[in-house]
């Protein structure tokens, strides 16, 4: 079998990568884009639906907010979170179920997180 030839390897998409990678790897994180999935949230409903501690949420949206992978939006003295591109998100949870799946592992994450790909056009899934 044929080595493919990978050329020279950029340091900055893989490090980039491998930040977005961290984002997905953490299962509190991910509980929390299976609750954005369902619509926006204030830091309390997270902390109300996760029983985690109002600071471990926080620091988990941030580094979400870092990735690019929510968005949030200040209403008076709240903020809510949303998922800023759900139609790629569910696509990337997609990928992995079916990756899981030839793995010899089936599992799947919650149904309205991986049928956000059929969310309508109205909401910014490009940035």
């Amino acid at each position: 079998m044929a080595m493919m030839d990978v050329g020279v390897l950029d340091d900055e998409a893989t490090a980039i990568y491998a930040h977005l990678f961290d984002a997905l790897g953490d299962p509190s994180r991910l509980a929390v884009l299976q609750h954005l999935a369902s619509g926006e949230h204030r830091v309390r409903d997270l902390v109300d639906h996760l029983g985690l501690a109002q600071s471990t949420v926080s620091k988990h949206l941030r580094f979400m907010q870092d990735c690019r992978l929510i968005t949030v939006r200040t209403e008076g003295r709240a903020s809510w979170f949303n998922l800023a591109h759900p139609a790629a998100t569910a696509a990337l949870i997609n990928a992995a179920e079916v990756l899981l799946r030839d793995a010899g592992t089936h599992v799947s994450l919650c149904t309205h997180l991986r049928q956000l790909s059929a969310v309508s056009t109205d909401r910014k899934d490009v940035a």
